[in-house]
């Protein structure tokens, strides 16, 4: 069986920074705080003896950074391998504006109309479509279905919530900055375990 750790990136603004959506073509660094977020979930593998056996990341700095925390943290031997089918979605003119703009641009219910019920904006430019964003999950999850465990895949928000209705997980499919989601691969199917644990909260798994 398949154990499959999937995590966000940790924080990419700091205090008083200009806080923005952030995108494919949006390519912020981890700041000290987001560092400090992938070096808590590194210290939480190494205390459960989880050094990762494969590690994917998306292509994107925040995502490779946290990849390199974890992977020397944990003093796991795997490579990291970079999967462009986990870069963070293109969010158009969204990009680079924050919330008070998209809602004086798109309206009062846009960001929740995603956010809530994962209702992507018409005329806002996004990308790719939610067939291609469907498509590269599953075909991640493909590829780990007999991968050595534990598994552990670095990427964005947006892309995680592509994840979690593949893997049958309920509820809010939100992932915080430097939390940890897990599932299993029982031989058959994806077997859903926790969706959205800040590192320190995580249950013991095997």
């Amino acid at each position: 069986m398949t154990l499959l750790l999937l995590a966000r990136h940790g924080n990419t603004f700091g205090p008083g920074d200009r806080i923005v959506w952030v995108g494919a073509r949006e390519d912020l660094p981890l700041v000290k705080s987001g560092e400090a977020q992938a070096a808590a979930l590194g210290e939480k593998l190494r205390e459960f003896d989880l050094a990762p056996a494969s590690i994917v990341s998306g292509p994107l700095k925040r995502t490779r950074r946290a990849s390199e925390i974890i992977k020397a943290i944990t003093a796991s031997d795997a490579p990291i391998d970079i999967d462009t089918r986990l870069t963070e979605i293109d969010y158009g003119s969204w990009g680079g504006k924050t919330d008070e703009e998209i809602d004086a641009e798109f309206g009062p219910d846009a960001i929740p109309d995603w956010r809530e019920h994962h209702r992507r904006p018409a005329n806002a430019g996004w990308s790719p479509d939610d067939a291609a964003l469907e498509a590269n999950a599953l075909g991640v999850l493909a590829d780990h279905q007999s991968a050595r465990s534990p598994a552990l895949v670095i990427t964005s928000n947006g892309i995680l919530r592509y994840f979690h209705a593949a893997l049958g997980f309920d509820g809010d499919a939100k992932v915080k900055t430097g939390h940890v989601c897990a599932a299993r691969h029982d031989g058959r199917q994806w077997r859903p375990i926790f969706w959205n644990i800040k590192p320190e909260d995580m249950p013991e798994v095997s």
